[in-house]
């Protein structure tokens, strides 16, 4: 199966001696946390291997390795899976593939009866040994018995119906409590396996040594009840597993298996694991796009709310892109085929949501360093109270029923269920409504978010500026008209930034075509070169023109003269005010501002109201641009931002975000009006804050008062490729969907749909899922912490001890899938 139709994904491919690899291994047989740190310690002894993360919800493994030297060649990525899966053989657990584990979650899926069978026959076989004791505890005028009734049922019935119980549906508890044993570890088999032996061992010795006509009090039924309530617990346990990965399965889904390809012959169906990148294909109305592309020929309006959470459908045209997944309405579209397989948006989501589900949360730690010890001094504490109760008179068999009360009750499976099961509910939630968690760790940092930081172009505004002014040099114009002194001007412009993909190029060039310039040919226009944070120069005709920022014409020493007034009113308006400056080509004269380009933007829909969300949350907003300190505040005001509060840093470099996110941190809000041209000496170099807590230390020159600050914790929201620096020095990145993938690669969260109202969503889900983990883990921890007293001091049987622990699982994943209820 490829990896265009496989729902998982591929293998890892042989790399090279010093290239890390990654492979994802399905594992069946864990319980606990205590297995899992037994397959970790296992994989993590395997040469090469640098990290081994083992998740016991979705019961898979990620490995980062790299191939010993001397295994480096075609065959080192599948030797290295084959001594892996060895390992956690060796361990005491089964290696499985993902595809046979997505085949288990289908057949799970189809009959939510699937698995049941070894749960229904402990049933069977445990109720005729229950039933008894249930009728004992009703009164005799309804029953029409006297005496205890538990005597009617003969030692050796009562051993026939438990010995299947224990020794056949409870063989799994004696295989993996063995393998544990021979590792020098434990886990909550060899509780289950340690506690019912004893209890059945028990039974059978009080039967065997009885008197002659004398019916002893037996513990069958508390063995084979216990093992039915643990099968029963793991049943419901699975189902719920299920529900947790259901937003997965949910995407996998999306994948069609046919695709249309036109070919010589016409249309042709073909698999889409045979569609290539180049092909082209149709979809009709009402089918899934099978791969990503652009639209060649038609129209139609396209369903992407299962990828975007946007729940509107979008018009597409000729030219327009198509994402994989997505439902074409009601128009035939021929499409050509830009990404396939695992390269396609789809299969990118899928194996974000997936990294977010497998990694550990920092929390996570804590639990692990608990079950590393937990089965030992449980299986300490049993004894104890074994010897404690004959100490204290008790006698040999009721010392024994408590010390199994002990062993059984005692539950590492909650501890181990309490994180992963509420990452999983909550990644998956956040993906149904287009927010895409790249990792435990920025859902975990997101909650403690203070402040939120967001870029302005193409994040809090549209993105899509248009050319609102043009405004001449009053001297030294060659044309004899302003008509046509602008349209040579903007010929100039239009032939220098033909081939920029900036907002600001695109307006110009979109203002070129409306007003019928003609951009000068390809050969006249020579040394294109854009200048990061600045501008963009060439030469046309022989001269060299720049289209640039104020800033840069002061740095060029190219003043604006009688148009300085002009500029100041045009930013006064909130305009993004360029200037452009020409020069001959020998460079012997000076620059000289030929014209000014007044651009103006529109906020984008809902982002007064995603500001105002964060605010109503306690969260400062700060907005970060790199216009001229007038075009900054005039949109921050239409934004419901104070710049006199320091809530607009203007005149940000590309390569200043990153301090300017720094000095967020440190609680530097800079000067009244928020200039970071003149407050980046305050707020200091980049720094690398994204993964510590740390206070960072204070520039050279800050006050004190700006290093008494305490840090803060910094959300910086971007789309483009000049705010990863900013999205990774953050402590929690959101990089908006329609943005660049740098952009995405730098970000901890990607938001799918470029609605800023989803970062106060993403903040949402992130304080609700920590909320979630710490509500199991106290529950887990307390449940243990109560439970094992109660059974030491014989307060609880070993049938309630089973159905308590049974029920300490279920209730930790039944608090984790409140979660799914989220939305936006």
């Amino acid at each position: 199966m490829t990896a265009a139709s496989s729902p998982l994904p591929a293998p890892a491919q042989p790399l090279s001696a010093t290239t890390p690899a990654t492979l994802d291994l399905g594992i069946a047989g864990m319980t606990c946390a205590s297995c899992v740190g037994r397959v970790e310690r296992a994989l993590r002894k395997v040469p090469g291997v640098q990290d081994a993360t083992v998740n016991l919800a979705t019961e898979r493994a990620h490995i980062a390795y790299v191939a010993p030297s001397g295994d480096a060649g075609a065959g080192a990525g599948a030797d290295m899976g084959a001594v892996l899966r060895r390992a956690v053989r060796n361990a005491g657990y089964e290696p499985r593939s993902l595809q046979d584990q997505a085949a288990d979650a289908a057949e799970g899926d189809a009959s939510p009866w699937a698995g049941f069978g070894p749960v229904a026959a402990g049933l069977l076989l445990s109720a005729p040994l229950v039933l008894p004791m249930v009728l004992d505890l009703l009164p005799a005028s309804l029953t029409g018995m006297t005496g205890s009734a538990h005597a009617l049922l003969p030692p050796w019935l009562q051993f026939a119906l438990a010995a299947p119980v224990q020794f056949v549906l409870g063989a799994r508890f004696y295989r993996a409590g063995w393998h544990a044993a021979r590792a020098l570890s434990g886990n909550m088999d060899l509780l289950v396996a340690l506690g019912t032996s004893a209890g059945f061992g028990l039974s059978l010795w009080l039967w065997l040594t009885a008197a002659p006509g004398h019916a002893p009090h037996l513990y069958f039924e508390a063995s084979a009840v216990v093992i039915t309530l643990v099968l029963l617990g793991k049943w419901l346990e699975a189902r719920a597993k299920r529900q947790t990965t259901a937003a997965i399965r949910a995407l996998h889904a999306l994948r069609p298996d046919v695709a249309h390809l036109l070919g010589r012959d016409g249309e042709v169906d073909v698999p889409v694991a045979e569609v290539m990148a180049g092909d082209r294909i149709v979809v009709r109305p009402g089918e899934r796009v099978p791969v990503d592309g652009v639209v060649q020929e038609g129209a139609t309006q396209v369903d992407e709310s299962m990828l975007t959470g946007e729940p509107l459908p979008v018009a597409r045209a000729a030219g327009d892109a198509l994402t994989g997944g997505s439902v074409n309405g009601d128009g035939r579209v021929l499409l050509q085929v830009t990404a396939v397989g695992a390269e396609t948006v789809l299969a990118r989501i899928i194996r974000l949501v997936e990294d977010a589900q497998a990694a550990k949360a920092p929390i996570q730690r804590l639990v692990d360093k608990v079950a590393a010890v937990f089965v030992p001094v449980v299986l300490v504490i049993a004894l104890l109270t074994l010897l404690g109760w004959l100490a204290a008179g008790a006698g040999a068999e009721a010392a024994l029923v408590h010390a199994v009360a002990v062993l059984v009750i005692a539950c590492p499976c909650a501890l181990g269920l309490a994180t992963p099961a509420a990452i999983m509910a909550g990644t998956g939630a956040a993906a149904r409504e287009g927010i895409l968690i790249k990792d435990a760790e920025a859902l975990e940092r997101a909650h403690r978010v203070d402040t939120v930081a967001f870029d302005k172009t193409g994040t809090l505004t549209a993105g899509r500026p248009r050319l609102t002014a043009m405004v001449l040099a009053p001297e030294g114009a060659p044309a004899p008209t302003a008509a046509a002194g602008e349209a040579a001007v903007l010929a100039a412009v239009a032939g220098v930034q033909a081939g920029s993909e900036h907002p600001l190029a695109r307006a110009a060039l979109e203002a070129a075509r409306s007003r019928g310039v003609t951009p000068p040919p390809g050969d006249a226009v020579t040394a294109v070169a854009a200048v990061p944070g600045r501008g963009t120069e060439g030469t046309v005709h022989g001269e060299r023109w720049v289209v640039g920022s104020l800033r840069w014409m002061q740095e060029l020493g190219a003043p604006l003269g009688p148009l300085a007034d002009r500029a100041a009113a045009l930013q006064g308006e909130g305009a993004t005010v360029s200037a452009v400056a020409r020069q001959d080509a020998a460079g012997r004269s000076a620059w000289m501002v030929r014209a000014l380009l007044a651009f103006g933007d529109e906020p984008k829909p809902g982002a007064r109201e995603a500001l105002a969300a964060l605010r109503a949350r306690g969260l400062r907003t700060v907005m970060i641009s790199g216009d001229n300190r007038g075009a900054a505040e005039a949109m921050a005001r239409r934004l419901g931002l104070d710049p006199e509060a320091g809530e607009v840093l203007a005149e940000v470099l590309p390569e200043g975000k990153a301090a300017a996110v720094a000095g967020l941190q440190r609680g530097a809000a800079g000067p009244a009006g928020g200039t970071v041209s003149r407050a980046l000496g305050t707020l200091g170099a980049p720094a690398n804050t994204a993964d510590t807590a740390e206070p960072a230390e204070p520039a050279m020159g800050q006050g004190a008062s700006a290093s008494a600050s305490p840090r803060r914790i910094v959300a910086m929201v971007g789309d483009g490729v000049n705010d990863a620096p900013a999205l990774a020095a953050a402590d929690v990145g959101l990089a908006m969907g329609n943005g660049t993938d740098v952009a995405m690669h730098a970000a901890g969260i990607t938001l799918m749909r470029g609605d800023p109202r989803l970062v106060a969503a993403a903040l949402d889900i992130s304080a609700r899922t920590v909320a979630k983990i710490r509500q199991n883990l106290f529950w887990a921890f307390i449940y243990n912490v109560a439970g094992i007293p109660l059974a030491a001091l014989g307060y609880l049987s070993p049938v309630m001890a089973g159905a308590a622990m049974a029920l300490s699982s279920l209730s930790v994943m039944a608090n984790a899938l409140l979660l799914k209820r989220w939305r936006v």
